[in-house]
């Protein structure tokens, strides 16, 4: 009975172990998966915004994006500002704003990040299209003329992907906007203060002043890099034309080449549509090359990342004049106690002089001139006095003669 049991002990204590194990496993795989996963808010073309909790390999799935690119936007990398067009996506890493741009929705990383919840806002109040209610401006036009106002509003409609991305470019541009001017009502008082008072405590300001500074202005340099890059590149820009290429995938027409062998009504009408096809196809050939719109655009918010940049830089030459003020005004002090050194020196040579006359007065030396004589020592001192002042004057004369010290 005893063995049975050992026996059974025996058996019972390897599977509790392993039972234990296969839960710490199991809660381990949860938690990474937990861990793994990432906020995302999507928005689509009404601006109606959800928010998701997918990993890396569900965004994938989700937009058919490379796992490179979608690596530009994990934060715990240091990426710098960059804005790609792939196929099917717009890849934007513009500081806080990490979004994915298709050409029907938008993907936005922590949404509820303080700096993204504008950003969020204003893609729901922008992203839905101003020509929506563009077909209920009467009954009494024809059939033809509203054909024709709706092709006028499709073709004066903002691409979706371009809004989008003119609301992340907007957002960013007045983020960084906004920290420069606050930068700037920072910097200039205390620029101010360090040149009436030069102190530890100003200078320590000013330099974590210059310190942020620095940091801004190299961020705002990259933007505007990566906006130059794309203005001097037409191909870029294309890339970025998402509903364009969509068109451009999808078949122009189901019918081929016209069919010789019917009825010459059947040649009329396919030679119509050859002719069509090719006007299409050379549209669409045009359309390609066409960039207009987004340089446009890429221009606008250029200019005002470049203004941004100008203001750092005028603060920048403001910091640099303040700079040359304070080394000025320590050169300046450096010379006066130089000055100062030069006038004490003088007068401790001077003085040098009396202390060797009473040095030779003051010796046990026998001497018999001082007999009948009751006023030699104030002659000596006089004398003394007066050849020491001379030497002074001399030596201050020949100082102001080389420049040395002031008039």
């Amino acid at each position: 009975m005893c063995a049975l049991e050992m026996a059974r002990d025996g058996l019972l204590v390897p599977a509790a172990a392993e039972t234990a194990q296969t839960q710490a496993q199991a809660s381990s795989a949860a938690k990474k998966k937990t861990t793994s996963l990432r906020s995302w808010i999507s928005l689509d073309h009404d601006g109606q915004g959800t928010v998701l909790d997918l990993d890396k390999h569900a965004i994938i799935r989700r937009v058919q994006i490379h796992a490179r690119d979608l690596r530009l936007l994990d934060p715990l990398l240091s990426y710098p500002s960059t804005i790609l067009g792939r196929e099917k996506v717009i890849v934007l890493n513009l500081e806080h704003i990490k979004a994915i741009i298709t050409a029907d929705e938008v993907l936005l990383r922590d949404p509820l990040d303080d700096n993204v919840l504008p950003v969020v806002e204003e893609l729901q109040r922008r992203l839905p299209p101003s020509s929506a209610n563009f077909n209920g401006q009467g009954e009494e036009e024809d059939a033809s003329g509203v054909q024709k106002d709706g092709e006028t509003d499709d073709e004066n409609e903002f691409p979706f992907e371009f809004r989008a991305l003119e609301v992340a470019l907007e957002g960013i541009c007045s983020f960084l906007d906004a920290q420069t001017r606050q930068l700037e009502a920072a910097a200039y008082p205390a620029l101010d203060e360090l040149t009436s008072k030069i102190s530890s405590r100003n200078l320590d300001r000013v330099r974590k002043l210059k310190s942020a500074m620095t940091r801004l202005t190299n961020r705002v340099q990259k933007v505007r890099d990566e906006l130059e890059q794309l203005l001097d590149d037409d191909d870029d820009m294309a890339d970025l034309y998402l509903s364009r290429k969509m068109v451009g995938t999808s078949p122009v027409s189901d019918s081929g080449a016209p069919n010789w062998s019917l009825a010459s009504p059947t040649i009329t009408i396919g030679s119509k549509v050859s002719r069509t096809s090719r006007a299409s196809a050379a549209t669409t050939v045009e359309d390609e090359n066409d960039v207009e719109e987004l340089e446009m655009l890429l221009e606008a918010y250029f200019m005002q990342i470049d203004g941004t940049l100008n203001k750092l830089t005028t603060l920048r030459e403001y910091i640099d004049d303040t700079e040359d003020y304070i080394n000025i005004q320590l050169d300046n002090h450096r010379n006066q106690l130089i000055q100062l050194e030069l006038f004490l020196s003088s007068g401790t040579v001077c003085l040098s002089m009396c202390s060797l006359v009473a040095a030779i007065f003051g010796m046990n030396i026998p001497y018999t001139w001082n007999d009948g004589h009751e006023y030699v020592f104030k002659w000596v001192i006089i004398v003394t006095g007066m050849v020491c002042a001379s030497l002074f004057l001399l030596i201050m004369s020949y100082a102001q003669h080389k420049g040395l010290v002031g008039s």
